[in-house]
């Protein structure tokens, strides 16, 4: 697998939040090893105008549709995209200097589902420091469910699920061998984890990754996220009716606490008591909280 940086397509999602994309774009400016390209895929009407440069070639693309077309929108951006090497880098995270280096290193490697540590930026830093990564490695905090990453080099991970899509990375043909995203999964959730199930089993071993650290730009999440109570419910069914399994069940152990379904692992099915009220969604927006 080419291990040249310049062989790296970096793909991001769009809807709304232009500045959290310029503090990313501000980022890929600063890389050690600068990506081939730059793939915006904008689930709204137009491309934001005043966008920085960020050293590297842009091109954008309109995914349209309703809810927001998570698995749709990886799809096109994977299949403009240039590059031997995809970087899949959520619009909320600021890349460290070395993350492109450090994910077309490790791809050389060998074949494998990359996966980049992501720390997260509490709220007191609206305006995050882009060009000072000390000061940004001093406020970011690690996701408690995360192992920690390897000092040097990449590390073996059994368990695919913790693919994440705020930051990963992987061989265009592995991408597109597998047929990308299955865009059946409609609205927020489980699109990742099936993608993550499916690459196990077309045989590509999952690793974590030194020095491919990435900086979430905080913004207040739902704990749990009710705001998304339809759709994962169905996400995760289509998730077990196809892997025999669940996915999301930390969610959906929240959802069961709330007495909002009857669910457990060896369940077969979800069964729903009553739908969150509107107030319930609103009293779980966190503005402060890190991790949802």
């Amino acid at each position: 697998m080419p291990g040249n940086p310049a062989a790296v397509s970096v793909l991001t999602l769009v809807r709304g939040r232009a500045d959290r994309l310029g503090n990313l774009m501000r980022g890929l400016g600063r890389q050690t090893a600068r990506p081939r390209e730059l793939v915006i895929a904008w689930m709204q009407p137009e491309p934001a105008p005043d966008l920085p440069d960020p050293g590297c070639p842009v091109r954008h693309l309109v995914v349209p549709g309703e809810p927001m077309p998570l698995a749709a929108a990886r799809n096109r951006a994977a299949e403009a995209a240039a590059g031997d090497i995809l970087v899949f880098l959520d619009v909320d995270c600021i890349p460290g200097r070395s993350l492109v280096a450090a994910y077309a290193q490790a791809a050389t490697q060998g074949r494998g589902l990359f996966l980049g540590e992501v720390l997260y930026l509490p709220p007191s830093s609206p305006s995050a420091p882009v060009h000072d990564e000390a000061a940004l490695d001093r406020l970011g905090r690690a996701h408690p469910a995360r192992p920690p990453i390897p000092a040097s080099g990449i590390r073996p991970e059994p368990d695919s699920g913790q693919l994440w899509g705020l930051s990963f990375a992987l061989a265009a043909r592995a991408w597109h061998a597998v047929g990308g995203m299955d865009e059946s999964y409609a609205g927020y959730g489980g699109e990742e984890t099936d993608l993550a199930a499916r690459l196990t089993a077309s045989g590509l071993p999952t690793f974590w990754v030194a020095g491919a650290r990435a900086y979430h730009q905080h913004h207040p999440v739902h704990v749990p996220p009710l705001q998304h109570f339809a759709p994962i419910l169905a996400n995760a069914a289509r998730f077990r009716a196809r892997h025999g399994r669940w996915c999301m069940t930390y969610w959906l152990g929240q959802f069961r606490e709330a007495g909002l379904i009857a669910w457990d692992e060896e369940a077969d099915a979800i069964r729903l008591l009553r739908a969150p009220t509107p107030s319930e969604i609103a009293a779980s927006l966190r503005p402060d909280a890190l991790f949802s």
